[in-house]
């Protein structure tokens, strides 16, 4: 068997044009568009290039792009001063800083600085308690983007069994934070799982968050597997050049999972695409307006 390969790109669009739909009437109502500033600090080339294309796709939903490009030097404080200015902004419905930020900030004092009903990026010790109790939050993108593949492939989730390899704050335990709320039996495992081929064989879906170019194996998979492949490590090939691969041995696993995403084109699509759609959904929010259907 091959495995169906899960078109991230085309979930992506399809999202993309809802939200400019969404945008587009928010604008008419509300004589503003939605607003997303975004926080780069200092000139790391891949964080640059990810914000360029953040900027890119919220313009073309129609929504308003703030960026502020400040320097590697600048102090926590002043840096700190910046989000309280975007927290004060009635035009700014969602604040993003792109990570890492330079070693002499503290990314968690910066990033509870910002006000939960801004933070689209979901990592805010609020909104991640309210996705833990099953309140509605602002959720990460990545994991959000991955819940609605899972959902786009597979429908209604409940009683499947699903594993995350991955615990980290960003993608392993939000991901089965939603996983749960859809009512799967979620296992979350890491570095220290003993056997961890053993353990992902058991499910129907495996989400792979680990960071580790290829380590799951073809083998490793139960047939039949839907397989959310979140890695995305640029690796040098013999030839000199360099490839990006994901956290799946992606040849084997086709020969095995139902599905698959494949890296790029799989996961990376649907993070910008929620990262509009929680932008939009934090505007409706802010202003006292109910959530936005089908997003």
């Amino acid at each position: 068997m091959t495995a169906r390969i899960i078109d991230g790109k085309a979930a992506a669009a399809d999202l993309r044009q809802r939200v400019g739909q969404v945008a587009a009437r928010f604008r008419e109502t509300r004589s503003r568009a939605p607003g997303l500033a975004v926080v780069l600090v200092g000139e790391h080339p891949p964080s640059a290039a990810y914000v360029r294309s953040k900027i890119k796709a919220t313009l073309e939903a129609g929504m308003e792009s703030f960026e502020h490009r400040i320097p590697a030097e600048t102090s926590q404080a002043d840096l700190i001063g910046l989000i309280d200015q975007l927290n004060a902004d009635a035009t700014v419905d969602g604040i993003l800083v792109q990570l890492p930020l330079p070693k002499h900030v503290d990314e968690q004092a910066v990033l509870t600085r910002v006000d939960p009903s801004k933070d689209v990026d979901g990592f805010h010790p609020v909104n991640v308690g309210r996705l833990s109790i099953g309140l509605d939050a602002l959720v990460p993108c990545t994991p959000l983007g991955c819940l609605k593949l899972l959902q786009g492939e597979l429908g209604d989730l409940s009683g499947m069994d699903a594993v995350v390899v991955g615990r980290s704050n960003i993608v392993g335990k939000p991901m089965a934070q939603l996983l749960l709320q859809a009512n799967c039996t979620v296992t979350v495992a890491h570095s220290r799982t003993r056997d961890l081929p053993g353990v992902v064989r058991r499910n129907d879906i495996v989400v792979a968050a680990v960071g580790r170019p290829e380590l799951i194996r073809g083998s490793w998979l139960k047939p039949g597997a839907i397989v959310i492949d979140v890695g995305q490590e640029r690796v040098e090939q013999p030839d000199g050049t360099r490839k990006l691969l994901g956290d799946v041995a992606y040849g084997e696993a086709a020969e095995v999972a139902g599905a698959i995403t494949p890296v790029p084109g799989g996961v990376g699509p649907m993070t910008i695409a929620c990262l509009l759609r929680n932008t939009v959904v934090a505007a409706h929010r802010r202003e006292g307006l109910p959530d936005p259907e089908g997003l």
